[in-house]
């Protein structure tokens, strides 16, 4: 599972900093996570291919969460695609997207599939044999979700040395990973744990952002590997979090140990202050696995 921060700032772009946008590597797939202004130059900066993206979850109607999307989908008619792009967002996100296409004559070529969201309730909203992504409804100024990603459990690994052991035949190998047990010709049946390893532990990503610190989200991100959650203000500025439906890296980390995750990741940061370092302090008071976002840092899980 690896994980690259293409903007993590608050509210408007910089030159130095860019909103949020971030790429999950998961299971051979190959997720956007926002997409705020500049994601494009994020992208090809870090060299990631526009054409592996084939899923992308928006959390909220804000600019600097979604922004960056319609030249993002122009940009994909431009390159040729000819593969379907699935986006999951907001109601409303589908009639954003296709009037501004509308406007500019530039229909897409290929198919663009929205999932319009309206639950205020945690639901599954893509699954295939490998991973699922479920929404985190979140309590921000507009409807608002942060999302779940969870790797399913693999197939068992194959014990080579027991299988020679064994004289087992390659016809059966498809099997064995699958679980199943082999039965010799002469009766004898070898259990499935002798010929294999246990796969490895499913790991799980939980994105929140933008939310007011609610303490029942812990319940919804509980024993994930890896937490990303806003963390806008300083403890000096809490009243503007209340105010504007923003947490505090303290707050952040307070989810964290509720949800009991391994780590836990800060970003949409306030530009007001001098050093991001700052929320990592304030942060590691309550929390101990503390890293922080930061444009174009890469995380390997």
């Amino acid at each position: 599972m690896k994980l690259t921060i293409l903007g993590c700032y608050a509210a408007t772009p910089r030159t130095i900093t860019n909103p949020t946008a971030q790429v999950l590597e998961i299971k051979n797939h190959m997720f956007l996570i926002d997409c705020g202004e500049g994601t494009q130059v994020q992208l090809r900066k870090h060299k990631i291919k526009f054409s592996r993206i084939n899923h992308i979850f928006i959390s909220h109607l804000h600019g600097d969460h979604f922004f960056g999307l319609p030249g993002f989908i122009s940009t994909m008619r431009l390159l040729g695609r000819e593969k379907e792009l699935h986006v999951y967002g907001p109601k409303g996100i589908k009639d954003a997207i296709t009037l501004l296409l509308k406007l500019g004559d530039s229909w897409t070529n290929y198919p663009l599939v929205f999932h319009e969201l309206t639950s205020i309730e945690p639901e599954l909203i893509f699954e295939d044999k490998k991973v699922s992504v479920s929404t985190i409804p979140l309590d921000h100024r507009i409807y608002t979700n942060g999302f779940v990603f969870k790797e399913k459990l693999g197939e068992r690994k194959l014990n080579v040395d027991a299988i020679e052991e064994h004289k087992i035949d390659k016809a059966y190998y498809r099997n064995i990973k699958l679980g199943k047990d082999v039965v010799h010709e002469n009766g004898t049946r070898i259990p499935n744990t002798k010929l294999t390893f246990d796969p490895k532990k499913p790991k799980s990503y939980a994105f929140c952002s933008d939310t007011v610190y609610v303490p029942a989200l812990a319940s919804k991100v509980k024993g994930v590997d890896v937490l990303y959650h806003e963390s806008t203000f300083l403890e000096s500025e809490s009243h503007l979090a209340m105010k504007t439906k923003h947490s505090t890296a303290i707050e952040a980390a307070k989810i964290a140990v509720s949800a009991n995750v391994k780590t836990l990741i800060l970003g949409h940061y306030s530009t007001r202050y001098k050093s991001i370092e700052l929320f990592k302090e304030e942060a590691s008071t309550v929390f101990s696995n503390v890293l922080l976002a930061d444009d174009g840092r890469t995380f390997d899980f």
